[in-house]
């Protein structure tokens, strides 16, 4: 049973989604290969400065554009909702084929005008599921970095390429080394993901509840209140592995961000100027791309980046590198989000020391 129809979502996505920016055959290329022998050089700084060990050989990164990020991120869709397929397939007997055929493109439709529209904005991502390999050579994770939109962003901002590009480079580098160096927590993500697929109300009446309380939170953001789909449709088991899901989402975002901003200023000469402008570009936008951003989660993941960061640096600071580097022991020592919000409870529970007064660096 097909609950999405990737074949539409990707048409779909691949029809709706921008053009990229107007760059010269040679210009496109140049930045192809300066991504491509950047990210080999961030790697180099990012271990350095993390003192996070992998036996992962380095892989270059993978280079695309919109079309190309939209059709990588529907396979790893396929993989991650693979279980929830399952369980539908079979309960196919208590699902009209009518309404499974026409749900799966509906959804197919939707799920391309997302990705249409995050499609030009992404600048790159770990992409940690990937199909199964069946040899098994290939490694279980990709860097994908999305040309056109960092050469659009430089554009946007003003500011030197090669510095940008770096820059970006150490963040998502940051994502490989975490996710290649500790040996746990990919499958505790994938996990954690699946009980919250499988923790589903997919029952048609309950599913309907779901939709209109969907419908509810779009009205609620038009208005300009608070809100968003994933709050509206998630059941409340599946707000409790959310947090957790949420809780280690927002620390590996805020190490990503962190290293970027300490390594940036020895090795990205500009740093600062790209920082600023970033930092602003992020917040801006119309007014209906604020409100697709909302509705999306896309503006709790621009909260992530900073609470994450605030998290880091305070533990850094307090306990340094190695102290820190216990986050990444097992799932028990990972933060929850109230330790996130208060570094210290964290310093108490896992290294042990005694809860510090609150630094004025940390979110509260």
């Amino acid at each position: 049973m097909q609950v999405i129809d990737w074949d539409l979502a990707v048409a779909t996505g691949t029809r709706l989604v921008r053009p990229g920016p107007q760059v010269s055959r040679e210009e496109a290329r140049q930045a192809v290969a300066d991504l491509r022998r950047l990210s080999r050089v961030a790697e180099g700084h990012v271990r350095e400065f993390t003192r996070i060990d992998t036996e992962t050989a380095p892989q270059p990164a993978t280079i695309v554009d919109r079309p190309g990020w939209i059709k990588a991120n529907v396979d790893g869709f396929r993989v991650v909702l693979e279980p929830l397929t399952t369980r539908m397939a079979e309960r196919r007997d208590q699902t009209p084929a009518i309404v499974s055929a026409v749900g799966s493109r509906v959804t197919g439709v939707e799920v391309g005008a997302v990705l249409a529209f995050l499609a030009s904005r992404v600048l790159g991502q770990y992409e940690l599921f990937l199909p199964p390999d069946p040899s098994g050579r290939e490694a279980a994770g990709r860097l994908t970095l999305v040309a056109p939109n960092i050469v659009n962003a430089e554009h946007e901002l003003n500011v030197n390429p090669q510095d940008f590009r770096l820059w970006v480079c150490l963040h998502e580098e940051t994502h490989r080394v975490q996710f290649t160096g500790v040996p746990w927590l990919r499958e505790y993500v994938r996990s954690q993901m699946t009980e919250f697929l499988l923790a589903s109300d997919i029952d048609l009446p309950t599913l309907l509840g779901r939709l209109r309380s969907a419908a509810d939170a779009v009205a609620e953001v038009v208005k300009g209140g608070d809100g968003n789909l994933i709050d509206a449709i998630q059941t409340p088991e599946q707000k409790v592995i959310l947090d957790r899901l949420t809780a280690v989402m927002t620390l590996v975002e805020g190490h990503g961000d962190y290293v970027m901003d300490a390594v940036g200023p020895s090795v990205v000469p500009s740093v600062a100027d790209i920082r600023a402008k970033f930092h602003h570009r992020r917040e801006g936008g119309s007014r209906l791309d604020r409100m697709i951003r909302k509705l999306l989660g896309v503006d709790l993941k621009m909260k992530q980046y900073a609470e994450g960061s605030a998290f880091v640096r305070t533990v850094v600071d307090r306990a340094g590198m190695d102290g820190f580097n216990k986050v990444w022991t097992s799932p028990e020592t990972l933060p929850d989000q109230e330790e996130i919000k208060h570094p210290e409870r964290w310093i108490a529970r896992v290294i042990g020391a005694p809860a510090l007064p609150e630094a004025s660096g940390t979110t509260g």
